[in-house]
């Protein structure tokens, strides 16, 4: 049986935690922060768990990471 892949899109924007939930960026701050608000890319510094309906698919990209 071969191996199966991992996403490698998924692989550059997502991570575990300790516990297996879905750690991701805040969406919207790869560029173009001069037309953003203040408050905007000040909400959006740090990470985030992903809720379980987005996680579900998250970890069918990354089989080998749980």
């Amino acid at each position: 049986m071969p191996k199966m892949k991992t996403k490698s899109a998924a692989k550059k924007r997502f991570s575990f935690t300790a516990s297996g939930r879905v750690k991701a960026g805040p969406a919207g701050k790869r560029h173009g922060m001069i037309k953003r608000s203040t408050k905007f890319v000040r909400d959006a510094s740090g990470a985030m768990i992903l809720c379980d309906s987005d996680a579900k698919i998250v970890k069918k990209y990354m089989p080998y990471d749980r």
